[in-house]
């Protein structure tokens, strides 16, 4: 049974326990780009370290890790390869999601086959209907970007309420994350890109399955911090804003790809010589010394924001402290930004690199290509992220509901 290794376990060890298996991921970080999903035995060893309990209430054998811990492990994936990374990020924060629906469907995601070791995919695009019938609703329609479907127990749609048989409601739809089994649901095979393309992000479609009104989660509603579980109403844990946290969640991945292009960088510049000049080896130029310099700092830059942030996610949910809406838009701003210095310390390595990095076997190439597809997400893309926290600052409208 998926998770049975880890009885016993607790989170405490849960980033070493990561951390050993560094050495399998890297060894596949190649095989899963050429495969356009992460290895089966990769996933599944992830899943041994209890990684996917980090969000899962106490009670159903879940650890509820702090968010500083959560960030560490995924740094240690990223590190290694950055889609294995996102697909185990994407998954364990979305159990935290599935926390905050009804405690008849916490039943069902946490007391499965699987138990509290569950997978659970979802994302925030509208592509598919839900039409109310006998309670609950029929989903029909796709959701693209379904990171680690191919690795899932279960899914949660974003779909409108769409009335049956009447007119649309007048105004933006109502919206709900409706959970269905990963068997339910087909795969398509449209996962074709160029970065982060080992997170087998396939668009995921459903063909008019009925979902009971326990598995299903308004997501207006629950961004404005109002859930419909019972348990975890006043839980601490579960105050932590969803948007927000997945600020936090994205950054190690960016962290730990800037990592890795230094620690690459770091070994490549004492076997090569810069090609056509005097310097046989690189790390004797002076170039070599102001560029390394520059992007540490980059990095020990976006490290400092990383804390900061996650520091103030914890501390005020420990508080049960309210966000203004200028500290909702700083955070996301602060996401997008610490993703740019990570590219641009990740792009001034690889330009400095070498002809020879351009080889597929060499991780900068990867690198390079990962971070900038992370720095294209909507949600981290940093001039977005900035638009809105100066929209704030200047005293307008966010532009945005997602803060």
């Amino acid at each position: 049974m998926p998770g049975a290794t880890v009885v016993g376990m607790v989170d405490a060890g849960i980033v070493e326990r990561v951390r050993e298996l560094r050495p399998l991921i890297r060894r596949n970080a190649l095989r899963a780009e050429r495969e356009r999903r992460v290895p089966d035995e990769v996933a599944a060893a992830l899943n041994g370290t209890g990684i996917h309990r980090m969000n899962v209430p106490r009670r159903y054998g879940g650890y509820q890790t702090p968010l500083r811990t959560q960030v560490d492990a995924f740094a240690e994936i990223a590190v290694e390869c950055g889609s294995t990374a996102w697909m185990t990020l994407s998954q364990a924060g979305v159990s935290y999601i599935a926390a905050l629906f009804p405690d008849e469907a916490q039943d069902d995601f946490f007391t499965g086959p699987s138990g509290p070791d569950a997978r659970i995919g979802g994302t925030l695009i509208p592509g598919a209907t839900a039409v109310p019938y006998d309670g609950g609703y029929r989903v029909d329609g796709a959701s693209a970007f379904a990171t680690g479907c191919h690795h899932a127990d279960w899914h949660l749609l974003t779909a409108a309420v769409t009335p049956d048989g009447g007119s649309p409601p007048e105004g933006p739809p109502e919206m709900i994350w409706a959970a269905v089994p990963m068997s339910e649901l087909e795969i398509l095979d449209d996962w074709h890109v160029t970065g982060l393309a080992g997170t087998g992000s396939n668009t995921v479609v459903a063909r008019n399955i009925p979902v009971p009104a326990h598995r299903v989660l308004p997501v207006g509603p629950m961004l404005a911090g109002q859930i419909p579980s019972k348990a975890n109403a006043d839980d601490p844990f579960y105050r932590m804003p969803v948007l927000l946290l997945f600020c936090a969640w994205a950054a190690p991945v960016a962290l730990g790809l800037a990592r890795a292009a230094m620690t690459e960088f770091g070994e490549r510049i004492h076997r090569r010589g810069i090609t056509y000049t005097f310097y046989e080896r690189q790390n004797e130029a002076t170039v070599t010394h102001l560029q390394v310099a520059e992007a540490q700092m980059k990095i020990s830059s976006a490290e400092l924001v990383a804390a900061r942030l996650t520091a103030e996610i914890e501390t005020k949910a420990r508080d049960g402290a309210e966000y203004t809406l200028a500290e909702r838009a700083r955070i996301r701003a602060e996401s997008g930004y610490l993703t740019r210095l990570c590219k641009e310390a990740v792009d001034l390595l690889a330009s400095a690199a070498g002809a020879s990095s351009l080889q597929r076997e060499v991780p900068m190439q990867r690198i390079a290509r990962d971070i900038n597809a992370l720095s294209l997400h909507s949600f981290m893309n940093p001039a977005t992220n900035l638009e809105i926290y100066g929209r704030v600052l200047s005293g307008v409208d966010p532009g945005t509901p997602f803060l």
